[in-house]
């Protein structure tokens, strides 16, 4: 009788426990990371054949104590390895844990590898290859503090790999936790099963494998116990002749659905390897377009959604899940349905209370399957369409129709819909065409995270639903104060841009790749009034981002243009713009300079000046700090010094609070009208402090 010890994900210990209880095995018991075992020769290479949990099976050689690397080296070398394999075969040692004297498991390998080599040598005169890739033979040595066992692996590679899916492009599911999610769901062999969702068909393949009953290591040609000197090469052949016997014929419909016809392509490669393809239908569908192919039946929907590890790709997996709940719910009424998924609160957008609740690992994410039963209900033409956070979508849907015709009368396509109008949805919500960009606030720290979450993915579900938004049409940011560097700062490099209009003028703008859009649309009415004054005049920008407001201020007819910014990312997409616009030549300079350098060196002169300064800079390709507040008149002091007689500075900016220094103007000899007034539109009323903007001029006399 063999004593034996099997590995499995952790949480599947009981699982693994009772198949091998059902494939022979006695003396079962459940340890830390698998089930130790007893098992005779057949019923050993059944377990290694049959098992579709296991990762690997260990065959323990030698348990013992060790105080020193000497005593390491010593009693591995007492042990008989000759016995065990022979010199023209590969070995390697992987190596598990770490004490006092052992500080790394490469110094442990180390140690047992010469071990063996030197029983080779001193018996045999030569010595084994030892090998990090594809070795005959593997030792596995697992320590802890003094005490270490030695045992051989007689998987080979792990007994996840099948031998239907390719190495490459690795599945986000292995084989035998796709076994455990299939078994915890609940599914009987006879019922219909679908992924709706469904990959390179890891699930399904599973399952049809195991309504066929296919050894799941049927396929497999490499096994650690090949090379072993104790392999019974008749006794091996005899299991595999029986589970070849015991495969049957499939009655049950399997069926797969995914949006990549790639991937389906993929899918159907790997069943047809598996042995299963007659039995799974792979289709090319989105989850959007779900309905119920076998309406008379009762059965399971099984799936590993999706999950997003950045911000952005939250609205379509919030939409995906929302859709899925809706559409399983409309035409799955008596099915079962469950989802394995590493974001939880996703699971939330379907609506659904669960049944049962596992918790699980995936590699290294923590992981949860919600097992739920899907009531049957009265269908109607039209399918169940529950929006989320109903005050917030009654809010956005009166803002929009209010703006929506505004915006089309000013000849607009970039509007504020919402800014957090009601205290529990905090977020700015902005129209930029087809598409919609949601800005999260920083929740304050008092407010539970989980509900803030929880807070945001009904915003979401409300916003698209409400807009009628496909899911790449809406984009999620979070929106925080920046200072400094982070206000140049790129989030991706998607290279999204499109245009937009904007009264007479066109600008590009880009949703995605930056913190900001390109467009500050706050700043419309004061960059309107900039067209308006700038006739015949040499206009500066400074800190001039996009160029927006040298635009309007080209065509206005200004005689010159000059657009000052230390970003070569923004004076790149200013120069865009202007060409765009038809503002191109000598008469339109852009240039690339720290703004505060720019004003103290210059010796130019403009009659129209537009100032937009940061809040607050520290980027270390400015010379200084800068804060708004702070060293406003500094700057007003050296504008005036590039200002004719009778211009005009129009001052603008975005911090709460601002108090302008009036006195300290008038001692420049300079008078401003505080214009913020007239510069908020309507999309803006509600929040009076979005910026605030003064005209400066040369006091009379």
């Amino acid at each position: 009788m063999n004593k034996l010890f099997s590995s499995c994900p952790r949480g599947h210990e009981e699982l693994l426990k009772r198949e091998l209880q059902d494939i022979g095995a006695t003396a079962c018991q459940i340890v830390q990371g698998g089930v130790s075992f007893e098992a005779d020769d057949k019923t050993l290479y059944r377990s290694l054949l049959w098992s579709r949990l296991a990762s690997r099976i260990f065959l323990p050689i030698a348990e013992f104590d060790i105080y020193s690397d000497l005593d390491l080296y010593s009693c591995v070398l007492n042990l008989n390895w000759t016995n065990i394999f022979n010199v023209d075969t590969s070995f390697m040692i992987h190596f598990v844990g770490t004490n006092d004297f052992i500080r790394n498991s490469q110094y442990g390998a180390l140690k047992i590898k010469d071990a063996i080599v030197d029983v080779f040598s001193r018996k045999m005169a030569e010595r084994p290859n030892v090998v990090k890739d594809n070795p005959d033979i593997r030792i596995h040595a697992f320590l802890v503090k003094n005490r270490i066992t030695l045992s051989l692996d007689l998987s080979g590679e792990s007994l996840h790999q099948r031998g239907y899916r390719e190495k490459t492009g690795e599945a986000p599911l292995k084989e035998n936790l796709a076994v455990a999610i299939i078994q915890r769901s609940g599914w009987q062999y006879d019922q219909v099963c679908i992924d709706p969702m469904c990959g390179s068909g890891t699930l399904l393949i599973e399952a049809a494998m195991m309504a066929a009953n296919i050894a799941p290591g049927l396929k497999r040609k490499n096994w650690g116990f090949l090379a072993w000197k104790n392999f019974n090469a008749t006794l091996w052949n005899e299991v595999l002749f029986e589970a070849k016997e015991q495969i049957k014929p499939v009655t049950t419909p399997f069926v797969g659905y995914d949006n990549d016809a790639q991937v389906i392509k993929k899918a159907k490669q790997n069943a047809n390897k598996a042995g299963v393809g007659q039995y799974v239908d792979f289709v090319v569908q989105d989850v959007t377009q779900l309905t119920n192919p076998y309406p008379d039946q009762i059965g399971l929907i099984i799936s590993n959604p999706p999950y997003g590890e950045r911000l952005e790709s939250e609205p379509a997996l919030i939409a995906l899940h929302t859709t899925l709940g809706q559409r399983v719910k409309h035409f799955f009424g008596g099915w079962h349905l469950s989802l394995f998924s590493a974001a939880p609160q996703l699971l939330d957008c379907l609506q659904m209370r669960a049944d049962r609740i596992f918790k699980a690992k995936n590699g290294p994410l923590d992981c949860v399957q919600k097992n739920y039963y899907i009531a049957k209900r009265d269908n109607t033409n039209s399918l169940d369409n529950i929006i989320p956070a109903t005050d917030f979508a009654n809010r956005l849907r009166k803002n929009s129709l209010k703006l929506a015709k505004w915006a089309k009368q000013e000849g607009i396509e970039c509007y504020r819909l919402y800014d957090a109008d009601l205290p529990e949805y905090n977020v700015a919500i902005d129209q930029y065409k087809d598409k919609v960009v949601v800005q999260e606030y920083a929740a304050p720290k008092t407010v539970d995270m989980a509900k803030a979450k929880q807070r945001l993915f009904d915003i979401i579900n409300a916003t698209m639903s409400v807009l009628a938004l496909n899911a790449n049409q809406l984009i999620l940011k979070s929106r925080e104060k920046q200072k400094g560097k982070k206000q140049y700062q790129s989030l991706a490099q998607k290279q999204d841009f499109f245009l937009v209009n904007e009264y007479n003028a066109k600008f590009w703008v880009n949703l995605t790749d930056y913190l900001d859009t390109g467009l500050f649309l706050d700043h419309r009415i004061a960059r309107k009034m900039l067209g308006d004054l700038t006739k015949g005049k040499d206009f500066l920008n400074l800190f001039a981002y996009t160029g927006s407001a040298t635009v309007y201020a080209g065509l206005g007819g200004a005689k010159t243009t000059t657009t000052v910014d230390m970003s070569r990312t923004y004076l790149e997409w200013a120069d865009r713009n202007l060409k765009q616009n038809g503002l191109t030549g000598k008469n339109h300079r852009i240039i690339q300079a720290d703004c505060l350098f720019y004003l103290r060196e210059s010796s130019e002169q403009f009659d129209i000046i537009f100032v937009d300064p940061p809040t607050f800079s520290n980027s270390k390709r400015m010379s200084n700090t800068f804060d708004v507040q702070r060293d406003h008149l500094d700057l007003m002091k050296n504008l005036k010094r590039l200002l004719r007689p009778n211009g005009v500075i129009m001052f603008s900016n975005n911090k709460r609070g601002f108090k302008l220094d009036y006195m300290g103007l008038k001692e420049l000899n300079l008078q401003a009208e505080d214009i913020s007034e007239k510069t908020i539109s309507l999309d803006f009323k509600r929040n009076k402090q979005i910026h605030c903007c003064f005209m400066i001029k040369h006091c009379a006399g």
